[in-house]
């Protein structure tokens, strides 16, 4: 078991007991649509978490709550005539509370504790912390110094309290000085936005990941800026430009500077070497003979902004044999109103040619449509003859190395927007001819659903460019090399010393300083990878007409037409966005003062790095994401530009995979034993973390991936949800908060017509102590009744939303049942974690509301979500989170009939859309919702009817009336009338529909007229 040192004395912290969590999660949904200067635009990566959210979370786990320290709040005589006037004014409130709720009014509830002082003092301090918060999770807020440093003053200030309630502690030299603050330290770092934002916080910072490129990202982003913070460029450019000579370079401004300069001659010693592989494309009269629109552009060289091909396979047909037809998806190249463009094929007597044509096509839906067969059982279908192409056809043409690809369309800049021009042999021909000098031979994994490009033939990276993009990206990368060594020349011009020292190993010279630019420049190649291979595709619909990136969601699909950009065009997909626009821009939203950042390669079940540092990490999704086989799409090109620079971080062929913390079925052998692996692992992980972290602060850990519901005999619940608690706990952690933030963006590709997690779950742990006694379930529900109260109103006072206060309030609850080592039933057997999330559900809706206490999982969800939403809709991933803390599933209350679920969006069924041959033995078991709304639905036809329906529902008769009761009120206070009728209608005749049931009822002598009652 777990032995920390019992003597260190910790204090609650804020995000132990109330966070600004709308605020929060407000600035996590603008910082979403924020893209230039977004420090998640140096490179790309999976799941990174809103720097708004980790900004907030860390900040909330090094402050100390205002209950610790009131004592000291009251004894200022000016806070203390606050705090008296508050306490005042609640007291008259919860003293009428209290009378009415004595006097038998059901809607009132029993108001909790009364208001003391002590807590007015510190609810007036929580909301000073609280604006701080607010202010700190701004995206205007992230170079903003003066913010930040009130931030870092609060942090400060809490340490120095944790130091001196320390002093005498064996180990406060080590754990406990004063004069500087704990370092932090993130396991899973990916993306590295949690130890950015520790590091902007005032913290030393450790970032470790088990996957290179996430480590080579963390680098870019906390190790390498500060160890050249306000240095000046050292290229020529800024050497002999009069108003750049002399100004302050602060932070990582000097090194921006650098990246954007040194990528352009990049990108420009590029041209000079392969640009004859882009050729420009000459605007004909005969061009301009069908299309008189062209005829502005006759004798003109126009530059290609992509070269859009169709994959294609040779026909089934055996009249067309010969013949490769296409598989395009769609032939529309431009749905703008008044720009429509679109190919259309023409077919001859020895083949077809592409023409392309403007204005809207005649045939809209077959244009939309491409060569796609509108059948179930087939994918395309033969241009030359019609003949249904297979699924399983094109998988064998493609292993037998029989699909090939042919140019479609060439898309042109005309200067005022784009110019879409029939294909040319030449052009054609220029790409056929192109022999790259190396591919990357990294098989990809066959994950099906995410990578069915292996289904096709495409088996290695290397299979996913054209020759052409494989030549420009062996040439970029190559170039890295080149660059640094001249960037090194520069700086010793510069005056930089030439010591000799690597980046690798801490150098600060001239050396070291050429390959950190270089870092950046073999991002920025490798970035441009995913806008330069065969799975990027056209977009007809954009507001722009563009390239839609390899990555557009967390996969490798096959793509059947793909577009093929022009590195050296100024449009999308040219590699001098990469660093003129989001490197350079992201550097200088980094940490303009930054204590030193450390980044290494290291396994989360085995580091030794977290020791004594305070903790804030994000797991891997379960089995939502890959990261390995889907970042081994960089690391190819990473590998082949910066191996020279990072020998050890590059030494494997592919990213590492064994070790890695998924549930991947396909890696572990089948779904059991990769949900053990997975399970086993995170254990490890997490008790590594009970034992290195700090023991006066709490660890925060990211919970963010679904997984299947399953019946169990407390409900349906995530299994996922269940079993992670159950790894924490296991490895001795106590949970104190669990926090719902919105950390994912709505319309993002993934989430786009699917049930995508929208939320995440911040998790509040700390050290389980040694002494934890084992107790049993009536002694856990007696300090759960008993503390919940206190917790849940402070909860309300932050202004939790509904939806999120249920999942908050688990926070509290789980802190109760994990202090205990044990918590045992009549049997002598453990509770479960399923059983404890049921007994804390069971207990938070006896204090939200007494009438709730018996309503069942699903009603008691529906309850929440409609509070928050009424009949209107509302995003998945947070209904998903409320199902979590209602221990439930969106799935099953679907099959229910109670909801919709489509499209990322979730909607309560109004009653006159339910079904109408819903009956009470069909469809067990009932909940309290299906009964009420049915009620309503054939009220509609009459007391009779609904008698009808109440007879056969016998004993569920009385829980419908609360919950009929409950709903009117909510309406009512809303001010919903249409809805509040319908309840109010329901309830007014609820004497009469029982009535009438328990008549019928005895008439056919049945037992249920005992139960009407």
């Amino acid at each position: 078991m777990i032995m920390p040192d019992p003597s260190v004395r910790s204090r609650k912290k804020l995000i132990e007991v109330a966070l600004p969590l709308e605020a929060i999660n407000a600035a996590s949904a603008r910082e979403k649509s924020i893209r230039h200067g977004h420090p998640s635009t140096l490179h790309l990566w999976w799941a990174r978490r809103p720097l708004a959210v980790a900004r907030a979370v860390i900040f909330g786990q090094l402050v100390d709550d205002p209950s610790t320290y009131v004592d000291t709040l009251l004894g200022v005589p000016e806070t203390r005539r606050i705090a008296e006037r508050e306490c005042k004014k609640r007291r008259e409130l919860w003293t009428r509370r209290k009378a009415e709720h004595e006097s038998g009014k059901a809607e009132v509830p029993e108001p909790g504790p009364e208001p003391t002082i002590e807590d007015c003092a510190a609810d007036i301090e929580r909301q000073r912390l609280f604006q701080i918060v607010e202010d700190l999770v701004k995206w205007e807020s992230t170079t903003n110094e003066e913010v930040l440093q009130r931030a870092r003053d609060e942090i400060w200030q809490s340490w120095r309290r944790a130091c001196a309630d320390n002093v005498g502690h064996s180990r406060a030299k080590e754990l406990f000085d004063r004069n500087r603050l704990p370092a932090f330290h993130d396991p899973f770092a990916g993306g590295g936005a949690l130890p950015l934002e520790a590091q902007r916080l005032g913290l030393e910072t450790y970032a470790s990941d088990l996957n290179p490129v996430a480590v080579l990202i963390n680098k870019a982003m906390i190790e390498i800026p500060p160890n050249f913070a306000g240095r000046q460029p050292v290229n020529p450019k800024t050497r002999e430009t009069k108003d750049l000579i002399g100004r302050d370079w602060a932070g990582a401004q000097g090194i921006a500077e650098d990246v954007r300069f040194y990528g352009q001659w990049m990108r420009n010693e590029a041209e000079k070497r392969i640009g004859k592989l882009y050729p420009k494309i000459a605007v004909t009269a005969d061009m301009a003979k069908e299309r008189p629109e062209l005829e502005v552009y006759v004798g003109r060289e126009l530059t290609v902004i992509a070269w859009l091909w169709t994959r294609t396979v040779k026909s089934p047909n055996p009249a067309f044999a010969d013949i490769d037809v296409p598989l395009a998806s769609t032939f529309m190249l431009s749905m703008k109103p008044g720009k429509e463009a679109y190919v259309e094929p023409v077919v001859e007597s020895d083949g077809y040619r592409f023409t392309v044509k403007t204005g809207k096509p005649r045939d809209a839906n077959a244009a939309k449509r491409g060569t796609k067969s509108g059948g179930s059982h087939s994918s395309f279908r033969c241009l030359m003859s019609g003949t249904p192409m297979l699924f399983e056809y094109l998988r064998a043409e493609a292993k037998a190395g029989r699909m090939g690809s042919r140019l479609m369309t060439i898309v042109a800049d005309g200067g005022r927007g784009r110019v879409y021009l029939a294909p040319t042999p030449e052009h054609e021909a220029v790409a056929f001819a192109t022999r790259p000098a190396w591919k990357p031979e990294v098989e990809i994994c066959h994950w099906p659903g995410r990578t069915n490009v292996v289904e096709y033939g495409l088996t290695q990276f290397g299979d996913l460019f054209t020759p052409r993009q494989l030549t420009v990206l062996t040439t970029f990368s190559d170039l890295v090399g080149e660059a640094i060594e001249r960037i090194c020349a520069d700086a010793v011009v510069s005056g930089m010393l030439n010591d000799g020292n690597h980046l690798r190993d801490g150098g600060k010279g001239a050396r070291a300083y050429a390959e950190a630019v270089g870092t950046y420049l073999g991002l920025a190649t490798a970035r441009y990878s995913n806008a330069s291979s065969t799975i990027c595709s056209w977009n007809p619909g954009a507001k722009k007409e563009d390239i839609r990136f390899t990555f557009s969601r967390q996969a490798i699909p096959m793509t059947w037409d793909y577009a093929e950009g022009n590195p050296f065009s100024n449009s999308s997909g040219n590699f001098s966005d990469n660093f003129e626009t989001w490197l350079y821009k992201a550097l200088l939203f980094l940490p303009l003062t930054a204590l030193p950042g450390h980044c290494v390669q290291a396994d989360a079940a085995t580091q030794d790095l977290a020791v004594g540092h305070v903790v804030s990490t994000d797991p891997p999704y379960y089995d939502n994401i890959e990261y390995a086989d889907l970042s081994d799409f960089f690391y190819v090109w990473q590998r082949r530009s910066l191996r020279q620079v990072f020998p050890s971080l590059f030494t494997t062929v592919a990213v590492p995979k064994a070790e890695e913390l998924v549930a991947n079925p396909y890696r572990h052998g089948g779904k059991e034993s990769a949900e053990e692996f997975f399970l086993q692992g995170m254990t490890g992980a997490m008790h590594r973390l009970v034992e290195q972290a700090h023991p006066a602060m709490p660890v925060t850990i990211y919970y963010a991936f679904k997984q299947s519901e399953s019946e169990g005999d407390f409900g349906t619940a995530s299994t996922g949800w269940e079993t992670f608690l159950q790894a924490v706990i296991k490895a001795g952690f106590a949970i104190s908060g669990t926090w719902p933030v919105r950390t994912e963006r709505e319309g993002r590709s993934i989430g786009i017509g699917a049930n995508a997690l929208a939320s995440s779950i911040v998790l509040v742990c700390c050290k389980r102590s040694p002494d934890a006694p084992t107790v049993t379930r009536r002694e856990f529900m007696r300090s759960l009744k008993s503390e919940l109260p206190k917790a849940l109103a402070q909860l309300q006072r932050s202004n939790i939303a509904p939806v999120d206060l249920a999942q908050a309030a688990i926070g509290p609850g789980m802190g109760v049942f994990t202090r205990y080592l044990k918590v045992l039933d009549a049997d002598g057997q453990a509770v479960s974690v399923r059983e404890a999330l049921a007994l804390i559900n069971a207990t938070l809706d006896e204090v939200l509301a007494e009438q709730e206490g018996d309503f069942d999982a699903h009603s008691r969800w529906a309850l929440a979500w409609f509070e928050q939403n009424g009949f209107e809709e509302g995003e998945y991933g947070v209904a998903e989170v409320l199902s979590k803390a209602k221990v439930t599933s969106i799935a099953g209350m679907a099959d229910a009939g109670i909801l919709e679920s489509k499209r990322g969006k979730v909607r309560l069924l109004r009653p006159d859309e339910l079904s109408d041959d819903w009956a009470p033995g069909k469809h067990a078991p009932m909940s309290a919702w299906e009964i009420v709304h049915h009620l309503v639905r054939v009220l509609a036809g009459g007391e009779s009817a609904a008698a009808n329906l109440l007879t056969e529902l016998g004993g569920s008769a009385e829980i419908a009336r609360e919950l009929a009761y409950r709903l009117y009120n909510t309406c009512n206070n809303k001010k919903w009338a249409t809805e509040a009728l319908a309840y109010n209608g329901l309830v007014q005749s609820f004497p009469e529909i029982v009535r009438l049931a328990r008549e019928r009822a005895t008439a056919a002598g049945t037992a249920q007229a005992e139960m009407l009652v």
